[in-house]
């Protein structure tokens, strides 16, 4: 019989009491050997799920970004945990190690600072490690900054492009942008505080007239999105400094009017 769960509700100025039978949570233990692939809270505490809770709380080893980072995380849920650093600086060798750990049985956690593991993050090279060795993989799904945004931006999620973060360097940066904002569907960008007026800039200068969305601080209390075309967006950093790592999102060509497409990119 499923698990009753005791709900209240407001009716009226008077508080009722109702229960509901919900299905049991079916709680799978986790697998020996298996690497799992755990989103973590982009901003928001509660972002995180009882599933990424559970598996970090049973796992043997967390594989992370930053341990600092990550044992903050840790001490909020309640958890005292064995790490190891996994970055991009030393991802190529730590494969081999989580390799090794993953044929003995051990079960591993790898985790970025926020979101999703290998989305702009550390964790594919050691995916990539552990599936040529027969290994298994999981994901435990969760909050992802690309996916956050785009939902949220009113711009088609039929097709879209995520492409990370641009080059620094300006001729690869220029190239690449140009070729990006050729794709027909949504673009997604990340950005950094740093270079973020720059962006809006090469936009003004490429794609005048297409709609843009920026979100920074997402599922935080201060979040911020903005829509607009590059300028009106620019116009908001005439007096302050942007802070946060930026979604950009740009839209389609396709969306245009077609008066508006001649000032588009060529």
């Amino acid at each position: 019989m499923p698990d009753a769960s005791i709900i209240y509700l407001y009716g009226g100025s008077s508080l009722i009491e109702e229960q509901i039978f919900l299905p049991a949570i079916n709680q799978v233990p986790l697998v020996p050997g298996t690497l799992y692939l755990v989103a973590t809270p982009i901003g928001n505490m509660e972002d995180i799920t009882l599933r990424a809770i559970r598996t970090l709380r049973e796992c043997d080893l967390v594989a992370a970004e930053d341990t600092r980072y990550t044992g903050i995380l840790l001490k909020r849920l309640g958890l005292v945990k064995k790490q190891i650093s996994t970055h991009k600086f030393n991802e190529a060798k730590r494969s081999s190690e989580i390799v090794s750990r993953l044929k003995e049985g051990e079960t591993i956690a790898l985790v970025s600072d926020a979101g999703s593991p290998g989305i702009s993050d550390p964790g594919q090279r050691i995916v990539e490690a552990a599936l040529s060795a027969d290994l298994r993989v999981e994901s435990v799904p969760g909050a992802c900054a690309l996916i956050a945004a785009l939902t949220l931006s009113g711009l088609s999620a039929d097709e879209f492009h995520f492409c990370g973060f641009l080059p620094v360097k300006s001729g690869k940066r220029a190239s690449r942008l140009s070729a990006l904002l050729k794709l027909p569907g949504t673009l997604v960008l990340y950005e950094s505080p740093y270079r973020i007026l720059k962006l809006l800039n090469e936009l003004i200068e490429t794609v005048p007239n297409r709609m843009l969305v920026i979100a920074r601080e997402l599922t935080k209390k201060f979040e911020q999105i903005h829509r607009g075309t590059a300028t009106e967006i620019l116009s908001l950093y005439s007096n302050k400094k942007p802070k946060g790592e930026f979604v950009v999102l740009v839209d389609s060509a396709n969306a245009l009017s077609p008066e508006k497409t001649s000032d588009d990119v060529g």
